[in-house]
């Protein structure tokens, strides 16, 4: 979808990353350390001030205090925290539950190695959990649940309710969670509940987050993984043959980073909110079904009133007849075909980038059915 996007010169709202730049306070401090010479390989795990930094934002944010030492630890990017939580603590045949649509490096790292996946789907139009689905696959052959909150690509945020049925379901069975969380400042109606501090969960579960969402340096690639010490062994061995160490000057960036005041993620939220009510009043504008998002800077939206057979087939009439880019979501499924009424859309691009796409929308799309 790239390559089309560019050969026609479409209006990018496909891939997630912002089309602006991150806090000058960050930047700076990346250049602080490359002057100061911080430039060579960071011990393995992470530079102590970020894996401190990382371990009290966790506790301001769960209510959690965790060992920044021996519970912390740093990888490049929160997609090399899911490889290495995955390849660290999965066996050949173990089972994993996850919920479809999925962050599509979830099913490829599963795949490496070697699980056994099994796919829980969640449907329009609020993509809850089917509870008596989720209960059937859970089972004391199962070695971990793979879940995403605020959830890419439909913008769900778990309920309390439902994070309460897999925290029962793990303790009952004693299964991992390994919990991706790299939206959790993108939470737009509800406050975000890490599952590890649900009661009994911490010790069974990996919380993985990231600084490139948040802060809109998605290009520095830092990430980390939270996890008592016997899990975070798992991961840490994992992570020690994947990348061995990440970027020295932007983990100590990072660190400054994520000691800014509550006002920034306020900031932050309020200036998504009003990105999103552009997109969502636009796309409603134009004739698309548009499902809630509560959370993450993604839009799903049921392309069907424009005729098409599938999402891939409408994502290419998009770029090429109207010059904007959505995301089929049929590759965030195990099972193409329950995404083929569906694509995403994404508002981390700048309010005049957004206008842009819905006027061409506006312009050139128009509902057949």
């Amino acid at each position: 979808m790239s390559m089309l996007a560019v050969k026609h010169g479409a209006v990018n709202l496909g891939q997630g990353f912002p089309n602006f730049d991150g806090p000058d306070f960050v930047k700076e401090a990346a250049i602080q350390a490359i002057k100061e010479g911080k430039n060579q390989y960071a011990r393995g795990y992470g530079v102590p001030d970020l894996n401190s930094a990382v371990a009290s934002r966790f506790k301001k944010d769960s209510g959690l205090v965790v060992d920044p030492e021996k519970e912390v630890t740093v990888t490049s990017g929160c997609t090399e925290a899911i490889a290495a939580t995955i390849l660290g603590l999965i066996n050949p045949g173990d089972e994993v539950v996850l919920f479809a649509p999925f962050y599509d490096s979830y099913e490829a790292t599963l795949s490496m190695a070697g699980a056994k996946i099994k796919a829980i789907t969640l449907r329009p139009p609020d993509f809850s959990i089917p509870i008596d689905e989720l209960k059937a696959a859970v089972s004391k052959n199962t070695r971990a649940i793979l879940m995403n909150t605020p959830h890419n690509p439909t913008g769900k945020m778990f309920t309390r309710k439902e994070m309460d049925t897999i925290a029962s379901l793990c303790i009952e069975n004693d299964v991992l969670v390994f919990s991706d969380e790299v939206y959790d400042k993108l939470a737009f109606e509800a406050d975000h509940i890490s599952i590890a501090s649900l009661p009994g969960m911490y010790e069974r579960t990996v919380t993985m987050n990231s600084l490139g969402k948040t802060f809109s340096l998605t290009g520095w690639k830092i990430g980390w993984a939270i996890a008592p010490p016997h899990l975070t062994w798992g991961v840490r061995q994992a992570h020690s043959y994947l990348t061995f160490a990440t970027s020295t000057p932007m983990q100590s960036a990072a660190a400054t980073a994520l000691r800014a005041p509550d006002s920034y993620y306020e900031e932050l939220k309020e200036d998504y909110n009003a990105k999103k009510a552009i997109l969502v009043e636009g796309l409603k504008s134009v004739g698309f079904v548009v499902y809630p998002s509560s959370g993450t800077y993604f839009v799903i939206v049921d392309h069907t009133p424009f005729g098409l057979d599938n999402d891939v087939a409408f994502c290419e009439h998009l770029i090429q007849e109207v010059g904007v880019v959505a995301i089929p979501t049929s590759v965030f499924y195990l099972n193409p075909e329950d995404g083929k009424n569906l694509v995403r859309f994404t508002f981390c691009k700048d309010e005049e980038t957004l206008r842009e796409a819905v006027r061409r929308m506006k312009q050139k799309l128009k509902v057949l059915v």
